[in-house]
């Protein structure tokens, strides 16, 4: 009994002293906010528009409605296209 006693105790110590990994936890700044989008909403109950660039993501664009839900539309529809357009040139 002494020597499995022993024996497990030199492979805790063992274990103890062994290098633990390096690996992070994925954050949520990480992570891409849209994972789907829309391609058709009406302009007219949108209230604010967010553009979010992250690293690991695409260019997002998150649509705060007036009933205070948040959608992301897709960034290639063409009114959205003409908006950025138009508020880039001013």
């Amino acid at each position: 009994m002494d020597v499995k006693l022993l024996a497990l105790m030199t492979l805790l110590a063992v274990a103890m002293q062994a290098p633990t990994a390096n690996a992070k936890p994925i954050s949520l700044v990480e992570r891409c906010w849209c994972r789907t989008t829309l391609n058709t909403i009406s302009q007219r109950s949108i209230k604010e528009l967010k553009f979010l660039h992250t690293p690991n993501c695409p260019f997002q664009v998150i649509a705060k409605l007036k009933n205070n839900r948040e959608v992301c539309i897709n960034p290639e529809t063409k009114w959205l296209q003409g908006y950025l357009k138009n508020a880039i040139n001013k």
